[in-house]
């Protein structure tokens, strides 16, 4: 830990020292360094065990500015984008430590004081579970993990000569989304402070108007149809009891109704073999749930949507419910949550989404779809 501090502090420094000596102005970003400590969540009483200690660690973070050159900078207040790295010591040797990294928004609310942060990325876990030498890390059935962190902040910027400082709250999650059992996962609640600074803070540029933009709503659009192939791999929740391959069909109609929002509604076709060996598995390890084995496995469900959409990146939500539901699996209510990207005149898009039940995921979705 002591290491990973003077590394970093080092290239803050650096960066400092630089931008000092640097004339030729260059396009504005900053760093920004901060330590936080906090707790584990108990949103699952099976990781109960492993909430011994708070954990604390360190998140190094580029944030590139931008002035409204494009409509999206100027209908979400000139936001940042940018890059986070963290590490997060647990403080108990069951769970480890991870290593992160994430790509991030950043949206300012209150003249630019208060900031709103949400991050998606990747995680190491250097400690996972294992039948012979973990058993007890229940929360990470495997190293790579997938990671989201929210953060709200109070920030001041260049406060002198280009340094600032902030403080605030932020969440981090990490799952595999049932890539590997077991994965109860873990939610840090943190508190964080740290500094930054400013490069170019002395040539700043202007922010490009938004008053001769087109009204929002002038940017909706007539019904289009969609359709989507998503797959991937996911496990049942019984240990070591293999990944699997699914896939699901997604046909739906959206509505643009401004250039932010798109609601939608549609029907999902799902085909995931985990399963239908969960089933098998039942019906011979549990005679006396009535499981015969012929159950069906496949699911039919039909949901409803939106789409928050900034530029050709956009936040998808979805909640369904299974017409078709054979097998008693979970709950009969489903959520989607992910990241859409629009290609070619947004008629073709790719996404990456995780499919849960309220709070328990399924999977992570890999899809590429079509818009009609």
């Amino acid at each position: 830990m002591k290491y990973t501090i003077t590394v970093i502090a080092f290239l803050i420094f650096s960066g400092y020292v630089c931008a000092q000596e640097e004339t030729k102005p260059s396009s504005p970003f900053s760093l920004e360094l901060d330590a936080f400590y906090g707790t584990i969540l108990e949103h699952n009483p099976d990781i109960a065990h492993l909430i011994t200690a708070h954990p604390q660690g360190l998140l190094l973070s580029y944030n590139k500015k931008t002035f409204g050159h494009t409509e999206a900078e100027r209908r979400w207040n000139y936001p940042d984008w940018g890059f986070t790295f963290a590490y997060q010591d647990f403080n108990n040797p069951v769970l480890g430590e991870n290593y992160s990294l994430y790509a991030h928004f950043n949206w300012y609310f209150l003249k630019r004081h208060l900031v709103f942060r949400m991050g998606q990325g990747v995680a190491y876990n250097t400690n996972p579970y294992d039948p012979e030498t973990n058993f007890l890390n229940n929360a990470f059935g495997s190293s790579v993990l997938s990671s989201t962190f929210l953060k709200m902040n109070y920030v001041h910027e260049n406060l002198w000569d280009g340094l600032g400082v902030h403080a605030g709250f932020s969440i981090i999650h990490y799952s595999n989304a049932n890539f590997r059992a077991p994965n109860n996962s873990t939610n840090t609640w943190a508190f964080n402070v740290g500094a930054s600074y400013l490069f170019d803070h002395d040539e700043m540029p202007e922010y490009v108007s938004a008053e001769n933009d087109v009204p929002s709503n002038a940017r909706a659009e007539k019904f289009k149809f969609n359709l989507v192939y998503r797959f991937g791999w996911n496990e049942s929740d019984v240990v070591q009891q293999g990944q699997y391959p699914f896939f699901v069909v997604s046909a739906f109609m959206d509505k643009r109704i401004n250039y932010k929002s798109t609601v939608q509604f549609g029907v999902d076709y799902f085909d995931a073999k985990f399963l239908e060996e969960l089933i098998f598995y039942r019906s011979v390890a549990f005679p006396e749930d009535d499981v015969t084995g012929d159950e069906d496995y496949r699911r039919v469900g039909v949901f409803v949507g939106h789409e928050l959409r900034f530029h050709k990146t956009a936040f998808v939500s979805q909640l369904g419910y299974y017409v078709y539901w054979p097998y008693d699996f979970e709950n009969q209510f489903y959520n989607r949550l992910g990241l859409k990207r629009y290609f070619y005149k947004d008629r073709i898009f790719a996404a990456v989404t995780v499919k849960a039940h309220w709070a328990k995921a399924e999977a992570v979705e890999f899809g590429i779809g079509i818009r009609l």
